[in-house]
Order: structure tokens, then C-alpha cells, then sequence
């Protein structure tokens, strides 16, 4: 099989030649670690001959992005407008593996919401992608690997109106201004469907993703009963859509302890979930038992038990076998591998979950 066929196969609790074997990304920080212990990027593939996927994920973020701006900085911080217009204060040493703090959000009013929309939320697919965007789609959609259109931050109902106002002020929104909310979540439904139905005249992708990261490590951000009532309607407008065009499987990526959710995503119509944080009480194997085989599932290995070293990734993958072997899931870290891994345990790894996916 190639990775396509295996992909199409295991998502449809088919006869596989073996489960796909995914590696999940790291940090910046990590691979310098790994560079440091001996890792030479020119001659060793971390990916380890993984099943290759194609993640197409820049496409909805706003356009034209806001110019880098530098408010502040001194020797350990530095305070600057992201390409998102959010002013942020970031650690210098360790961008990415410490929280920046935001400062200030792009959005606090109705009239500078229209305006960001109006200027940088337009889905021309010829600015977003390119002139040639058709023969770029086609060329994607012609390679035998998985092709998943992501609308990494910007196509959802809660992430992407957290990044316009901030978590804080869109969490009192729907209580001091639920108008508002609906205003912004109709904007990005309309913005995504614009999008998606320029993209499904030409191919249809295998997946599409929503992303929202809206749960932290015990709960959900805002309630299932706020989501069914203001998100639930947006899916589905988005989901029968892309359904009607052919694709197969629509996801969701949300960080946290999200299992709350999963009745109204998949009452929306959405079939997968991902990343499945193990810290956030996010086990596929239990989640498996309660939902059956109508959720299907991405990432789920816990990456503290990467870092821990051999016995804990073989104790970690023996939990997972029974849900690999099922079908319906694609094993990877429950996100990026950060930098408390080490190469030597990174590498273990992959080569225990080839083993485990059959490979």
C-alpha cells in the first residue's frame, strides 16, 4: 500500500498492510538539543521514514499579514505586533517553549472587527496562494499521500475569534454581547466556505480541519451548551458544504481536556479529532470505548513518556495497541515533541512505533 491507500484504509477500519506511522513535529528548541547531541539534519531524517502527509495550512491565516513590528526590547524580552496584529511580549531565549504574554488584541470594537475583516479576510485564493493556485491544487492532489486542507487558526468559531479579541473578552462576549459573537463566527462560516467551495471545484481534499484550541487542562473553555448553541449551526453550514463536495473526513483540532465537545462535533458532522493531550485526561483508548468507532482519532501518545526513556514509550505504546491494531487511528505525539526529549529517546521511539503499526 501506498501511504494514500493506507491513510484511506485505516480511516475506514479496512485491511491495512500496516497501521500509518506519523511523526507528530517538533519545537525549533528541540531539534537544536538534538543538533547538539550529535544530530546532523543533512544526513539523518528525524522522521525516520514515516508516512509522508500533506498539510496544507497557511491558506486562511490574514492577508496580507500585519508587518513585524518592535515595540520594546531589551536583552531578555522583547514586546512586537505578530503578523496577526496581536502585540505580544516574548522570552528571547525560549520563544517556543515558554508562553508569550498578550499584551493587546486587534480587535475591541464592531467597527475595527469589519474593518480587519474587510482588509485582510478576503478568500482570493490567486493573493492566498498564487496566480497559479488551480495547477498548485491538481499537482497536491495528484501525489499518493493524505492531502488535509488545515485552516490552521483562522477557520473556526472560538480560536480564531480569540485571536481577533482575546480568550478573556470573547469568554464575557457571549454573555455582554452574544450579537457581536455571531457576528464574527458568520464572518469566518462565510469566510471559509468562499474558500472551501473555490478549492472543491478543483479537487477534493481527503480532509478538512477546523481548528479552535478551546480547552485547557480540566474543562473546556466556554460550555458544551454555549458551543451547541452558537458553534454547532456554523459547523454544520461549513461541514454540508464540504460533505457535499465528497470529503470524506472532517476534523477538529483542539488542545485540552475537550471530551465534553465531542457529542456536538459529532453531531455537527465532524468524524475526527485530534491531538488528545494525555496530561489533559485525553485517552484515546478510553475515548475509543465510550464513542465507538464513529470518532476517529489523531496523535494520543504522550510525549512525557517520550522524555522518560525507553521503558515508559514501551508501556506507552502496549496502551495504545489495542486502539492502533482496531483501525480508525493514527498514532503521534499528543503535540509537538518539546525539548525535555532527548535525540536518543526520540529515535527509540519511532523505531518502537514502526514495530507497534506493524511495520
Amino acid at each position: 500500500m501506498n501511504d494514500l491507500e493506507r491513510f484511506r484504509a485505516c480511516m475506514q477500519y479496512e485491511p491495512v498492510d500496516r497501521a500509518p506511522f506519523c511523526f507528530g513535529g517538533t519545537w525549533p528548541e528541540t531539534e537544536e538539543r538534538w543538533k547538539a547531541e550529535g544530530w546532523d539534519p543533512k544526513t539523518f531524517d528525524i522522521t525516520m521514514g514515516a508516512d509522508k502527509r500533506l498539510w496544507m495550512s497557511q491558506w486562511f491565516h490574514p492577508h496580507p499579514p500585519f508587518e513585524r513590528e518592535v515595540i520594546e526590547e531589551d536583552d531578555a524580552h522583547i514586546l512586537y505586533i505578530n503578523h496577526e496584529g496581536i502585540l505580544m511580549r516574548e522570552r528571547k531565549d525560549q520563544p517556543w517553549s515558554s508562553m508569550p504574554q498578550f499584551v493587546k488584541f486587534p480587535v475591541e470594537t464592531r467597527e475595527e472587527f469589519r474593518a480587519f475583516w474587510k482588509d485582510r479576510m478576503q478568500p482570493d485564493l490567486t493573493r492566498r496562494i498564487g496566480p497559479d493556485w488551480k495547477e498548485q491544487l491538481r499537482a497536491l492532489r495528484a501525489q499518493p499521500v493524505p492531502f488535509t486542507i488545515f485552516s490552521d487558526r483562522w477557520g473556526g468559531f472560538f480560536g480564531p475569534l480569540r485571536n481577533l479579541v482575546g480568550v478573556e473578552r470573547l469568554c464575557q462576549l457571549f454573555y455582554d454581547d452574544p450579537a457581536f459573537v455571531e457576528e464574527m463566527m458568520d464572518a469566518d462560516a462565510d469566510f471559509i466556505i468562499a474558500m472551501m467551495e473555490q478549492i472543491l471545484e478543483v479537487v477534493v481534499p481527503d480532509v478538512f480541519v477546523f481548528w479552535e484550541d478551546m480547552a485547557y487542562k480540566t474543562a473546556p473553555l466556554i460550555s458544551p451548551r454555549l458551543v451547541r448553541k452558537y458553534m454547532f449551526p456554523r459547523y454544520r453550514r461549513v461541514v454540508d458544504v464540504v460533505r457535499a463536495a465528497g470529503v470524506e473526513w472532517v476534523g477538529l483540532d483542539s488542545d485540552g481536556y475537550a471530551e465534553p465537545l465531542l457529542p456536538i462535533w459529532l453531531d455537527a458532522g465532524i468524524n475526527v479529532a485530534f491531538p488528545f493531550e494525555v496530561q489533559a485526561n485525553m485517552d484515546v483508548v478510553r475515548i475509543r470505548e465510550t464513542f465507538g468507532r464513529d470518532l476517529l482519532m489523531w496523535g494520543g501518545v504522550d510525549k512525557r513518556a517520550v522524555a522518560q526513556g525507553p521503558a515508559a514509550i514501551d508501556a506507552e505504546l502496549e496502551r495504545l495497541r489495542p486502539v492502533i491494531e482496531e483501525g480508525g487511528y493514527v498514532p503521534w505525539t499528543d503535540h509537538s515533541e518539546p525539548p525535555d526529549i532527548s535525540f536518543a529517546n526520540h529515535c527509540y521511539y519511532m523505531e518502537r512505533l514502526r514495530e507497534v503499526c506493524g511495520g
